[in-house]
Formats: structure tokens, C-alpha cells, sequence
């Protein structure tokens, strides 16, 4: 009798382990995080963070649908296994048992990392009054009545959190790159540059971060035997990046591109968009956008290059 069959008969559930294939998900495979704190504190910028190292992020969630939003991530696997839930006082008119929430997921098998947000009175006073805006829970008091009442409800969330991040004397950029290094692992925190290949009668990419300009090149629409052919065909491409200063032209922007990566990162930034232009985008832009992103393959930056115009003629 097999095994298969015998669970059956057991009324038990057979598994892909049972059978021999691999084992089935597990709720511990779903990487959970909540996002708690103090009003003011840098809520938002983490969730962003999270969003920018590939967490799908509920904000202001009710604490009563946690566990219902971690089966759902669960049950639809992919990018929702990486969830991010983010809880303020708005979410606590429903619940304010959080260290309740958290048990029950942990009872099902879910293992949430709770990150806790806090800055010093005197900084999150300072944040409130920079943008004239009321503490939620001050009511008819001061800003400091509504810190003080709100530093209470999160009293034990803030002993149970698994980290927490005390932004007082951290900027924007700081709290994100902090986040970054707790969930993003290095893949989800580098500059991912696309090489952008266009032709200027079509009218300039709305998203470019730089542009650059191949029209100074001999355009091999003019050389019979290469008219039909394009930028990505070894004929056209050797015939472009054979010409006087295309490989300097190459060379320069590359250098441009290695020596300004570094301080993109820091600043946030993920996406990069170089936009190489001719007429037509047919042949010395796309010669020249392959080209380039191959270098910078090479220098260790992800890069790939894209064809906006390529076929339109």
C-alpha cells in the first residue's frame, strides 16, 4: 500500500514531501514586518524603504486584519510573501492590543519582525511644528499631552519590538538606508541603470536622467548595405563604434555613469535612466546604448539596454 494512499485513508492531507516532491510552503516562509512608532517618528520613510527593497506595504492597517492580510500574502505567495504592515493611531481605534495581534500570528505559524519607530520629544515637537500639524491624540492640549498619552498605548509594543530605530538625529536618506540594511540585502539597495536607445524626431524619453546626444556619428542610414539593418546587427554596430570618437563618446559616459552611482544610492535613487539619441533610433543609438550598457555590466552595475523607437520606421 503506499504512503500516499495510506494518509488518505488516515484522512490526513498528503503533502508534496509525502510523495516525494519538495516540500510545501510553510507560513514561516512569508516574511512578515510591522511597522509601529510614534507619530512623527519616520513611519512613512521606512514604508517606502520597505517598498523600495520589493515589500508589498498595507498602510494604516487595522490591528483585527493582521493575521487575515498575513494569510492572504501567504495563500498568494510571490511578491506578497514580503509584506509590510504599517500600524498608527488611526489602526489602534480598532484594537490597541498589538502584542495580542502579534501572538496570533505567531500561533499560526507566522514569524513577524515588529520595527519600532521613536525620536525624543524635543525632535518630534520640532516635526509637528515645522509642518503645523496637531498631534492625533492631543485633543484640546498640547503637542506634548499628545506624545506623552500616545508613548503610553505603545508602552508594550515598544519592550516587545525586535527592532527599534531611534531617529532623533537621523535625516531622510539615514532612516532609509538603516531600513534598507535591515530587509534589502545588498541586490535591493543598488542603482539599476537603463541604457535607453530613442530617435529625436520622435521626441525626448519624458524619464531621462541624462541624455545623450549620437548625431555627431556618420549615420549608417546613408551606406546602402547597412539601411536595413540596425543598431543591435554585428554589420552596424561595428560600423558605428568604429567611427572617429564613438569609443571615447562611450568611454566618457560610462565614467560618467561609475563615478556618480555611489552617491545616487546614498540618495536614494534606484532606477537610472541614460537616453542615447539619433534621428531615427534605429542605428547609432541603439549601437551605441548596447554598447554602453555592456561596459557597465562590466564595471559591476546592473544595467540592460531598451529600444523606445527601434521598429517604428
Amino acid at each position: 500500500m503506499s504512503e500516499a494512499r495510506t494518509a488518505e485513508e488516515r484522512g490526513g492531507t498528503t503533502t508534496a514531501a509525502a510523495v516525494g516532491g519538495p516540500p510545501a510552503p510553510a507560513e514561516s516562509d512569508t516574511t512578515l514586518v510591522v511597522v509601529t512608532g510614534l507619530s512623527g517618528g519616520g513611519r512613512s520613510t521606512v514604508a517606502r524603504a520597505l517598498e523600495n527593497v520589493g515589500f508589498y506595504v498595507v498602510d494604516n492597517l487595522p490591528q483585527a486584519l493582521m493575521l487575515d492580510m498575513a494569510e492572504l500574502a501567504f495563500k498568494a505567495g510571490g511578491a506578497a510573501r514580503r509584506t509590510a504592515m504599517v500600524l498608527d493611531v488611526r489602526s489602534r481605534a480598532f484594537s490597541t492590543d498589538l502584542a495580542g495581534a502579534i501572538r496570533e500570528l505567531k500561533e499560526r505559524g507566522f514569524s513577524p519582525r515588529v520595527v519600532f519607530v521613536d525620536a525624543d520629544d524635543e525632535v518630534l515637537i520640532r516635526r509637528f511644528e515645522s509642518v503645523r500639524r496637531s498631534h492625533p491624540l492631543q485633543g484640546d492640549g498640547r503637542l506634548a499631552d499628545g506624545i506623552a498619552v500616545e508613548r503610553g498605548l505603545l508602552e508594550e509594543a515598544r519592550d516587545q519590538a525586535d527592532v527599534i530605530i531611534d531617529t532623533s538625529h537621523l535625516n531622510v536618506n539615514q532612516l532609509r538606508r538603516r531600513v534598507e540594511e535591515l530587509f534589502g540585502g545588498e541586490d535591493a539597495r543598488r542603482l539599476r541603470v537603463t541604457v535607453l536607445s530613442f530617435g529625436f524626431k520622435y521626441g525626448l524619453p519624458p524619464d531621462a536622467d541624462f541624455v545623450l546626444d549620437a548625431r555627431f556619428l556618420p549615420n549608417p542610414y546613408w551606406v546602402p548595405e547597412l539601411r536595413e539593418h540596425t543598431g543591435r546587427e554585428e554589420a552596424v554596430s561595428s560600423y558605428v563604434l568604429g567611427q572617429e570618437g564613438a569609443d571615447a563618446f562611450v568611454a566618457t559616459y560610462a565614467d560618467l555613469v561609475n563615478a556618480t552611482t555611489a552617491g545616487f544610492e546614498r540618495e536614494g535613487k534606484r532606477y537610472l535612466t541614460v537616453a542615447v539619441g539619433c534621428t531615427g533610433g534605429k542605428h547609432r543609438s541603439v549601437a551605441i546604448a548596447e554598447e554602453l550598457a555592456a561596459r557597465l555590466r562590466q564595471s559591476g552595475i546592473a544595467a540592460n539596454a531598451q529600444h523606445r523607437d527601434l521598429g517604428r520606421e
